[in-house]
């Protein structure tokens, strides 16, 4: 008796174009990588980071790296437990009772079990939390009281719920539509979301977590927008964030596109650095608008974003096959949230060598722009006292997380830009 086949996902239509999706998403992805992406970005080829104990006392090195131990043994903890907790309610019966049990119609219950999801995985990783703000506590790195980190919190998983709600709810609306060919019109709707949330963010999202006010008439506001002009990016303001009703670090972004581009500043910068080591901060955020940094990303993230829906589609029809809830079916949610979070973080090497990439050249132009690489040394040295970085953080460690160059990195290239001068 012949042998029955069993048809494989590729044998169907909707699983073709899901293959098409994913391949259309890589390409985009690998172009644009490949063509915008600074992969050499430091003249002569980036050097060798410079020893520790030549920028750092023993005893700062020793706080440092004591900091960040704890906070990686609690960082990676949530991540752990978090990613432990999706996967179970996602690949379980367990995630498709929770779905069951939620009334409404479709587009309701899709919203609620998102809601209920991140609410149970908070709650799981909430020690985790605390330990972790305690630890930022102790080290002097934080100043909100806890009822305003609280609220910072309950405003992060606001936005995470709204956000993924969307998401799912356009990808669902689609795949109950467009049977077969869900995979690509989800993948490019979603691409272009993408898109539009990185526009919408400033916004939207910023003002929730910080007030702005424009900095007042002085040098240093003189000499940012000078610095801009110089290097071509057109600023409509510069404004100063109150960062320190919640932190001590330092740090400054352009946001907005067009005529709402502003740089924004925080006012710890403002107010602990002089306006040389002021001015190198800015010339590095600046040097992203120049590069449309952003929008790169943004592009980067639409294309993988195309590529992950297509490979969804290719994940989700060997499951369907397996009795899972199909792409459109409320219970299905928990498996998609799994699967996402397992992508995530499987992306992160990608995503954060990119990052350092970009960040490096960075870096490059705000010592061109300045010329000013003893305060930019000066800088580093005092951010990385001030947040308690690890100078020499775990390769594999700075491999998967890392989205910056470490501090003895960063010092190394610009000693190195310097003797090019």
């Amino acid at each position: 008796m012949a042998e029955v086949q069993t048809p494989t996902n590729f044998d169907t239509t909707e699983g073709r174009i899901a293959l098409g999706t994913t391949m259309i998403g890589i390409a985009a992805f690998v172009l644009l990588a490949t063509w915008l992406v600074p992969w050499n970005p430091v003249p002569g080829g980036t050097p060798d980071p410079v020893p520790a104990d030549a920028v750092f006392r023993p005893d700062q090195v020793e706080r440092a790296e004591d900091y960040a131990r704890w906070a990686r043994v609690w960082g990676w903890s949530s991540l752990l437990v978090s990613l432990a907790v999706v996967c179970w309610l996602g690949f379980s019966a367990r995630g498709r009772r929770l779905a069951d049990r939620m009334p409404g119609p479709w587009w309701a219950r899709v919203i609620l079990v998102v809601t209920a999801l991140e609410v149970i995985g908070r709650l799981v990783t909430l020690p985790l939390a605390i330990a972790q703000r305690r630890l930022q506590l102790d080290a002097g790195l934080s100043t909100s009281s806890w009822p305003a980190w609280a609220l910072d919190l309950v405003k992060s998983e606001l936005v995470d719920v709204v956000t993924t709600s969307i998401a799912l709810v356009v990808l669902f609306a689609v795949a109950r539509r467009w049977t077969r060919a869900w995979p690509a019109i989800a993948g490019g709707l979603l691409a272009v979301f993408v898109v539009a949330g990185s526009f919408v963010y400033p916004v939207l999202v910023e003002p929730l977590f910080n007030s702005f006010t424009p900095l007042e008439d002085g040098p240093l506001r003189t000499q940012i927008l000078e610095l801009a002009e110089r290097e071509g990016v057109e600023v409509d303001d510069v404004l100063v964030a109150d960062a320190s009703r919640r932190t001590t670090t330092l740090n400054a972004y352009v946001s907005g596109y067009g005529e709402t581009r502003r740089v924004v500043v925080y006012d710890t910068l403002v107010d602990d650095l002089d306006d040389q080591q002021a001015l190198s901060v800015v010339a590095h955020e600046l040097s992203h608008d120049r590069h449309d940094d952003v929008l790169l990303g943004t592009f980067l993230g639409a294309a993988g974003v195309l590529a992950g829906v297509g490979l969804l589609g290719l994940l989700t029809g060997v499951a369907e096959r397996r009795g899972r809830p199909r792409v459109g079916e409320v219970g299905a949610v928990p498996m998609i949230l799994a699967l996402a979070a397992i992508a995530a973080v499987l992306a992160s090497p990608l995503q954060n060598g990119i990052s350092r990439q970009i960040e490096t050249r960075a870096d490059v132009d705000a010592l061109r722009a300045t010329n000013a690489p003893q305060p930019f040394v000066a800088l580093q040295r005092r951010l990385a006292i001030k947040s308690l970085a690890d100078p020499t953080p775990p390769g594999w460690s700075q491999w998967w997380f890392g989205s910056h160059p470490t501090v003895l990195e960063r010092i190394a290239i610009a000693r190195s830009v310097d003797q090019r001068r």
